[in-house]
């Protein structure tokens, strides 16, 4: 299957950023994304764009993704090859900040990514909050990875652990890629 027009772009403009989400949890973001129709998305870290390229692939012309991170010079990488899309709007801030921020708002999305800690590691509980019923939360890095900090591996295991244990989720570790995990949030039983 072919890659997002913008891929090789970005990834060329990407040399320096080793956290950037390989081609396989690419392709399963824009497998899971075209599922959505007139989906609303949220990407927690944008990065330099990689995961947006493929979530956008995916996408159908009803749908729209907010991504953000706080590094604005990564996100003008992302910018520069995606800003054209008019179903994008970036955010550059604290992502626990935009994540309060959305929940006060009473906002709701159908799928989220979080590849980075806010909405992953620390204000997990909000970032779930948004997901509408049905609607899909994938992370990935679950597997060790060597740009992990020392310590890090119980983390993620306390968060595999920590998502299993929601009844209000259906969740599956995936063993591809860097380790995936996908939930979906299960409608609540009258």
């Amino acid at each position: 299957m072919r890659d997002p027009i913008q891929y090789e772009a970005i990834v060329a403009d990407s040399a320096d950023f080793n956290m950037a989400s390989d081609k396989t949890t690419g392709q399963w973001l824009r497998a899971i994304a075209a599922s959505k129709k007139n989906g609303r998305f949220l990407e927690l870290g944008t990065g330099t764009g990689l995961s947006a390229c493929w979530i956008l692939d995916g996408t159908d012309a009803g749908s729209t993704l907010l991504t953000l991170d706080n590094d604005a010079e990564l996100v003008a990488i992302a910018k520069k090859h995606l800003a054209h899309d008019p179903r994008i709007e970036f955010v550059v801030e604290d992502g626990a900040q935009t994540l309060r921020k959305l929940s006060e708002s009473g906002e709701k999305f159908d799928y989220i990514f979080a590849d980075t800690w806010p909405g992953k590691y620390h204000d997990l509980d909000l970032a779930l909050d948004l997901l509408n019923e049905h609607a899909v939360y994938l992370i990935d890095d679950l597997l060790p990875q060597e740009n992990w900090p020392e310590g890090h591996a119980p983390k993620a295991r306390k968060l595999i652990d920590t998502l299993n244990s929601r009844e209000s989720l259906a969740s599956v570790l995936l063993n591809t890629s860097t380790g995936l995990m996908m939930c979906t949030r299960l409608p609540v039983k009258n």
